[in-house]
């Protein structure tokens, strides 16, 4: 039993291998005439590429694409915030239960024990 779990795990990992070296590379795009006004820190709106019926070369960037640093400095506050008040959530359910396990190994656990260890003679 033991050896086909173990086989059918290394199929999977095999698989899942193979999908993952698979996968086409992610292509990075750079931005369509090299500087953009984001690097200068200036804000602007969705990127364009000009002729809307030219197709787009590769490795140019999409209409509708926001590459804008600010835009994605906001975006990636608020996902911190998020975070951090969910990370605060969590240590706070941490340590409840912590301090309620603890509360009951030395009110019930720990007097029986002793209560067994010691009997009344």
């Amino acid at each position: 039993m033991v050896i086909i779990e173990c086989a059918i795990v290394a199929t999977l990992l095999f698989l899942a291998w193979r999908m993952v070296a698979a996968a086409p590379a992610p292509t990075v795009m750079a931005p369509p005439g090299g500087s953009t006004s984001a690097q200068a820190g200036e804000s602007t709106g969705p990127v364009t590429t000009g002729d809307a019926a030219r197709p787009t070369p590769a490795g140019r960037l999409l209409p509708g694409l926001n590459v804008d640093a600010g835009f994605w400095r906001t975006r990636l506050a608020e996902l911190n915030r998020g975070e951090t008040a969910f990370e605060l959530l969590e240590w706070r359910l941490v340590h409840s239960a912590t301090d309620a396990a603890r509360r009951y190994v030395e009110s019930v656990v720990l007097p029986s024990v002793v209560r067994a260890q010691h009997p009344r003679r």
